[in-house]
């Protein structure tokens, strides 16, 4: 899904600053990527400069990718490539070290913070361009990526989003955003914050992954906001079972007390001290659709807030798609059945926490595995060492009975 735009990045210039004193290898590149249209910029590696020197001669050329050549390179230039890595301005230029297969294993050991990736040398000319734009890309992406859910951030989102435009082919675009997310975290901290980020997160993925079509997209844009690319056979469906799967465990984030009562008490936007109902989710969605004419992501944005604007007014969580008519009512409004917090499911990991079978600081621990690793929960906990196969067995024989009362 993403190869239009990285065959539209690759159109860009992209500079090449060479490091060896091999002059038939730095020939031989130069006149091989000077041809496939890249900017090389050479520098001889026996060059007695100051390390500061390079560090500065690097910023200014700014290129996007730094080949070193190992076999050639003095300490001064392998000591670079940490360098490198310590300067906020060169921090994410990939570097590649072209290596001798005999000093493979002493010198990688030596190089491993400040390398990205190796080529035996000396090396196919070919080969490198393959791995260069791969490390430019994983780099970008890296760089891009959400640290905490590790979801594509929001410019990730609009090149797809264009992709999908300039393709002409049907999408759906749906953008999910918490309600009173910032009251609780306000109330109960970034880290319990975080946590119900992740847990989001891992829920929108598996329920793309099992209710979507096996290339849409999903990205973490910042905050509590959230989006996926999908089709418009697929996105109602995703959006209905997300609903009903964030509606029944995110109320598990916070105190049985305020589940029970199923709010909180807090200050809103408008520093105003109010009963905060618990979390909720509202979704905006963008429907391109066969004579359906959207031409930019301006346009697509400037629809989601529309109606997101309008929808975020409902209590509850809800879906509602654009109308060609551009009428919005609450009888376009999609909801799941409303949540009723006596009636909560409880999830594996609240049964054993009640019963006393693992901790609270073990549960989060594991659970922040299950999140970003998609490993089973409870497969998890036994794992860690916190929990036997037989307390298991019981807390989901506990689960299924719950689920069929």
């Amino acid at each position: 899904m993403l190869h239009s735009q990285i065959d539209k990045d690759m159109e860009k210039i992209t500079k090449i600053l060479i490091i060896s004193s091999d002059e038939n290898l730095k020939n031989v590149l130069n006149f091989c990527f000077d041809g496939w249209g890249y900017e090389v910029f050479l520098r001889d590696s026996s060059k007695n400069n100051t390390k500061i020197e390079d560090i500065e001669t690097i910023k200014k050329i700014s290129p996007d990718v730094i080949v070193v050549d190992v076999q050639t390179a003095s300490k001064e230039h392998l000591d670079i490539c940490r360098l490198l890595k310590d300067n906020f301005a060169t921090a994410f230029i990939p570097v590649i070290a072209l290596i001798n297969k005999r000093q493979l294993r002493g010198q990688l050991l030596n190089l491993k913070q400040g390398v990205d990736d190796y080529l035996i040398k000396p090396p196919d000319p070919l080969d490198l361009r393959i791995r260069i734009e791969m490390t430019i890309r994983r780099c970008k992406y890296r760089m891009e990526a959400s640290s905490l859910t590790g979801l594509p951030g929001g410019r990730t989102l609009e090149d797809v989003l264009k992709c999908k435009i300039k393709g002409g082919d049907p999408f759906s675009f749906a953008y999910f955003d918490l309600d009173n997310f910032k009251c609780f975290n306000d109330v109960y901290g970034y880290q319990k914050g975080d946590r119900v980020l992740l847990h989001t997160a891992y829920m929108l993925f598996t329920n793309l992954k099992e209710f979507g079509n096996n290339d849409d997209f999903v990205s973490h844009i910042g905050g509590d906001d959230f989006a996926i690319i999908s089709t418009p056979d697929k996105c109602g469906r995703i959006c209905h079972n997300f609903i009903k799967k964030f509606d029944e465990v995110v109320p598990f984030h916070y105190s049985e007390v305020d589940r029970k009562q199923g709010f909180i008490v807090a200050k809103d936007r408008t520093n105003i001290i109010k009963k905060i109902p618990i979390m909720s989710v509202s979704i905006a969605i963008v429907n391109k659709e066969a004579g359906t004419d959207i031409k930019s992501t301006i346009e697509v944005s400037e629809k989601i807030v529309e109606i997101k604007t309008y929808i975020k007014r409902i209590p509850g969580s809800k879906f509602m798609a654009d109308r060609r008519d551009n009428k919005f009512s609450s009888n376009n409004i999609v909801r799941t059945n409303e949540k009723n917090n006596s009636h909560l499911h409880k999830p594996l990991g609240q049964i054993l926490l009640d019963s006393n079978k693992v901790s609270g600081e073990q549960l989060d621990e594991a659970l922040n595995i299950h999140w970003k690793k998609g490993i089973v929960l409870g497969e998890t906990l036994k794992e860690l060492g916190f929990l036997n196969e037989e307390d298991l067995q019981k807390a989901l024989l506990v689960q299924s009975n719950n689920r069929l009362s």
